[in-house]
């Protein structure tokens, strides 16, 4: 690393260092002074614990087949996953804030949007980390989907993993007409009772967003949260739900509380469509045998969210250095080739193509075409930027009340 961006990082590790013990400010400092070869050394047949969604069959066999031996054969680091997201992540780090942990349980997470602003609120991140990692000279640190997660800088205290649209999924032989844009759904769920419902969880709340950005114009809700506007969009939401609620499936009576069962109903031909938060997603579940042959994804006008997944590290990790290793073999053009690939979890990547070596821009030019997915050029000019959290946060909470209690 260069001596300049060393004092600039090092400024800002402790700009950062409100929350820590003293030991672990000392530790960071330390860190933050080696260069990558002291990182490399120190990391070393360490042990890195990551807490993770689970909820992907082919995510877990990519990260237990493919990046956990990678990390034991190149560092001799043993990764160790654990499921958790969202509150259940958040609700252990405060635990352990409470408890007064200088020795976390976990050392890294998978998160962004609204958990990510939790855990900045809480002080519970690492601080800025990103320029440290070597791999980080090919991230697309241009694009805004990247560097903006959920209107918030990421400011070097997450990574960029992976890039994704929300697609609507269909079965061409069973729906020959799909309502192409979010003012269609309205006549299309009255036209087909019984077979379209939301999932309560994030690709719903996402689903939710993508929406009221159509409703309010894609302009009205950028920047930070505004209650007036979440307030007056939310309620004109709502207002629709409600009005093609008694179309919806079992009449609105009851809602997916997960996205795996929202995808079988689909699968199982009870429901018409289902979401995904990957636009790649479809081939990778007909791949599993899940979704017939004949399933389809696509984006309704005027667009769909798109946004970007990041890893970080917790506060009181027990081995930081290792993390550090861990996160820039993830974003390093091997394992971000690996993970695009359809058949294996169909990611987008968050690496620019054009700062890649010659090999690794001839192998991204030939990654396994999508089949049934949308071209993602293609829907590039559909997708809008993620919502400040707050709107998440608020949407999750008031769906409830406002909808799935009425």
């Amino acid at each position: 690393m260069k001596t300049g961006y060393k004092i600039i990082w090092l400024f800002a590790i402790l700009m950062g260092l409100s929350a820590c013990t003293a030991e672990k400010k000392q530790e960071r400092i330390a860190l933050a002074s080696m260069t990558w070869e002291e990182v490399t050394e120190k990391a070393q047949d360490k042990e890195v614990n990551m807490m993770m969604w689970q909820g992907d069959p082919l995510i877990n066999t990519y990260m237990k087949d493919f990046v956990k031996p990678k990390l034991k054969s190149l560092y001799g680091i043993e990764l160790n996953i654990s499921s958790g997201q969202g509150k259940d992540l958040v609700g252990h780090v405060l635990g352990e804030l409470e408890a007064g942990k200088t020795d976390g349980e976990i050392d890294m997470v998978w998160i962004n949007g609204e958990t990510f602003f939790q855990l900045r609120e809480l002080n519970a991140l690492f601080g800025k980390f990103t320029d440290l990692l070597p791999n980080n000279q090919y991230v697309d640190w241009e694009n805004p989907f990247v560097s903006q997660d959920f209107q918030q800088p990421v400011d070097g205290m997450e990574c960029p993993w992976g890039n994704v649209q929300l697609a609507f999924i269909y079965d061409e032989n069973r729906t020959e007409t799909v309502p192409v844009s979010f003012s269609e759904i309205a006549q299309y769920v009255k036209d087909n009772p019984g077979q379209f419902t939301i999932p309560n969880e994030f690709t719903g709340m996402t689903l939710l967003k993508s929406w009221m950005i159509a409703l309010a114009g894609e302009q009205e809700l950028e920047g930070a949260f505004n209650e007036v506007k979440y307030n007056q969009y939310s309620q004109q939401l709502f207002e629709k739900i409600n009005q093609l609620k008694p179309y919806f499936w079992k009449e609105g009576r009851t809602f997916p509380a997960t996205l795996a069962q929202q995808h079988q109903l689909f699968a199982n031909g009870e429901i018409t469509f289902t979401f995904s938060n990957n636009d790649t997603e479809v081939d990778n579940k007909i791949l599993q045998g899940l979704f017939a042959a004949t399933a389809k994804a696509y984006v309704p006008a005027p667009g769909t969210i798109q946004n970007s997944h990041y890893l970080s590290i917790l506060h009181n990790a027990q081995h930081p250095e290792a993390a550090l290793m861990v996160i820039n073999f993830l974003i390093s053009p091997e394992a971000q080739f690996e993970k695009a690939k359809p058949a294996v979890w169909g990611d987008g990547t968050v690496l620019d193509i054009e700062k890649l070596p010659a090999e690794w821009k001839e192998r991204f030019a030939h990654i396994p075409e999508r089949k049934n997915a949308p071209n993602r050029q293609a829907i590039q000019d559909k997708a809008f930027q993620e919502l400040a959290p707050e709107y998440m946060i608020r949407l999750y909470e008031d769906f409830r009340k406002e909808v799935i209690e009425k």
